[in-house]
């Protein structure tokens, strides 16, 4: 039976592994069978998934974290450095994006404003790591990024995007809450239970790499809705497409840009690397959650697209780290 449980175990945590890993195709094929599914059939009754499936992102990437070590004092400098970057300058720059592109379209315009407003995923820490940062800090950044954002991102929204749409605080409050603070409770509880029935070895070991998985899915079910959901806008609106990549594009070259710059400034290599990871990754998988509840499909259309050129200036930004910083070795 422990043989068997053990091969078990071994061809899951290969699957979470390798699904893990996939986000840079597995992205853009979410996003091709949401826009056929979305052609074929009406799948606006699917919209009741939204949130459950926001919350099946967040959980598992909460599972794996201490929070004793997420919030000790240690890293304090560069998690201060992140925390600055996330919410004093990129919903700033996120805004002027908006103002600049997206003036004339309430839509677009609230889902530009929403890239900014939520810093981190599971992904930041999971990147970091690929880099050989520092992903203790990634941690910390993830946790703390989380919290500070479910109190400051619906007042921010109202302030940034309140004149351009009508912005419900308690509803948004109320959204950020269930897909933030519920799955943050459960995936401690869920922590505390598996390592007191598997013990701390077996659970670092055999079970936590297998909830980044888990993760994933979320994400990619999330993708499939938003773009599923706005189908027919892009049809009858190809150059949206268009139109939405300029500022994306823009807004992750600043990113990269500033905390890079800042990075090799005042940080050593390991916390440079999370630097860089704890402010270009944005959650937008909560972001999604919200612009589908609270502001319809065109929202989500843009983040929707700023999960293709995240994944993917993540992944580039991994191979060219060891040029920018300098290889591990020497750090």
């Amino acid at each position: 039976m422990d043989a068997a449980q053990g091969a078990t175990g071994t061809v899951l945590l290969r699957a979470a592994r390798s699904l893990s890993a996939s986000l840079v195709w597995a992205i853009p094929i979410s996003m091709a069978a949401g826009f056929a599914a979305g052609l074929l059939a009406d799948l606006d009754s699917l919209r009741v998934l939204v949130l459950p499936l926001t919350m099946l992102m967040v959980y598992p990437m909460l599972v794996n974290v201490k929070m004793r070590e997420a919030f000790s004092l240690s890293d304090s400098r560069v998690v201060g450095a992140a925390m600055a970057l996330n919410f004093l300058v990129l919903p700033l720059v996120a805004w002027l994006l908006a103002r600049v592109f997206f003036a004339s379209d309430a839509g677009l315009f609230v889902g530009m404003i929403l890239a900014g407003l939520f810093p981190t995923s599971g992904m930041t820490i999971s990147w970091t790591g690929f880099a050989k940062g520092n992903v203790g800090a990634a941690v910390k950044m993830t946790v703390i990024g989380l919290i500070v954002a479910s109190l400051l991102a619906p007042v921010y929204l109202k302030g940034l995007a309140g004149h351009v749409v009508p912005v419900d605080l308690l509803g948004v409050l109320t959204t950020v809450a269930l897909v933030v603070a519920v799955p943050l409770i459960a995936a401690q509880l869920t922590r505390l239970a598996l390592v007191r029935r598997f013990g701390p070895k077996r659970f670092g070991v055999r079970i936590a790499p297998l909830f980044p998985g888990m993760s994933v899915l979320g994400v990619l079910g999330i993708v499939f809705l938003a773009v599923g959901l706005q189908a027919e806008t892009i049809v009858s609106r190809p150059e949206l497409v268009l139109v939405i990549a300029m500022p994306l594009l823009l807004f992750y070259l600043l990113n990269f840009g500033l905390s890079t710059l800042v990075g090799r400034a005042l940080f050593a290599r390991g916390d440079a690397i999370a630097l860089v990871y704890g402010t270009v990754m944005r959650n937008l998988s909560i972001a999604l959650g919200i612009a589908i509840t609270s502001f319809g499909p065109e929202a989500a259309l843009v983040l929707a697209a700023a999960y293709v050129v995240q994944v993917q200036a993540a992944a580039w930004y991994v191979r060219f780290t060891d040029r920018v910083f300098g290889p591990a070795s020497l750090a």
